[in-house]
């Protein structure tokens, strides 16, 4: 597929993560801006909320409140009239800094933890995936993950894929019942591709945000890669599927290298490109 299909929809961000696509918008956090948007089809942000600890993974209950991740301090936020309230904190569950999130029709959290401090330079240590039910309840529900990020839940609610970013793989877990995870197994080893942001269509294939790779990668279950879309000198953050017909691939993208990120130059953007395959929904 050709990079030079791609249009940019939305700039002047500093750093764009979480994109999720609900009810005809675009939502995304702008982790260094602090904020987080909803972007109308016409490309117009609007601030939905402020979140002075760094916002990242977006997610929704079952009755549509908005749920953020607020990194620095490890927990999750919900949106209610425009202010943030606590609705879980998880900080003495994890190591490092909380990231990205999924939440499935039950209103179960599923957020990613990195393990350590990697913008102060510590020692790669693995992650964990902790589970926030939506009473507000939460319980570690995975360990050893390389750098947990991405997450998505597939639409019978069974199954959730989660990119190990220095794993370099889409890892695979059984949701049970009560929420927690089961039968862990590699979904699809990348290779050289680190996966950031991830999102799911209705072949079951995931598409992944290639950050170190400079490129959006397509992977179905056991680790066939079907598209790769280069995007020369700008780095993959993240992805999601939307639009009327689910077919629009939004793109996270950013102008800069890791050493970068947290300096406050708005070098993030959204940039999007047409795809053969809808989307899920997830996230």
């Amino acid at each position: 597929m050709a990079s030079d299909n791609f249009e940019v929809f939305a700039d002047g961000f500093t750093f764009l993560e979480g994109p999720r696509w609900r009810d005809g918008l675009l939502w995304v956090s702008d982790v260094n801006g602090k904020k987080v948007y909803t972007i109308a089809p016409d490309g117009t942000p609007t601030v939905m909320a402020e979140v002075p600890d760094r916002p990242s993974g977006i997610g929704f209950l079952a009755d549509g409140t908005p749920l953020i991740v607020s990194m620095r301090d490890r927990s999750l936020k919900r949106i209610e009239n425009g202010k943030l309230t606590l609705h879980a904190d998880v900080s003495a569950l994890v190591k490092g800094e909380i990231n990205d999130m999924v939440v499935d029709k039950k209103g179960n959290a599923y957020v990613g933890s990195m393990g350590y401090n990697l913008f102060a330079g510590e020692k790669f240590e693995p992650g964990a995936l902790v589970l926030v039910t939506a009473d507000g309840k939460a319980q570690k529900v995975a360990d050893g993950l390389h750098f947990p990020n991405g997450p998505v839940v597939t639409p019978d609610g069974k199954t959730l894929i989660v990119a190990e970013s220095w794993g370099k793989r889409l890892t695979a877990f059984n949701i049970e019942d009560d929420g927690t995870l089961s039968g862990r197994r590699v979904f699809a080893d990348l290779g050289d591709y680190t996966p950031d942001g991830i999102t799911l269509d209705k072949e079951g294939c995931v598409w992944l945000a290639a950050f170190a790779n400079d490129c959006f990668v397509r992977v179905r279950d056991g680790g066939e890669i079907t598209d790769v879309i280069d995007l020369p000198g700008r780095r993959a953050v993240a992805c999601t599927l939307g639009g009327g017909d689910m077919k629009t691939l939004y793109c996270m993208t950013f102008n800069g290298e890791m050493a970068d990120i947290g300096k406050g130059k708005k070098a993030s953007q959204v940039e999007t490109i047409r795809v053969d395959v809808a989307g899920v929904g997830s996230p």
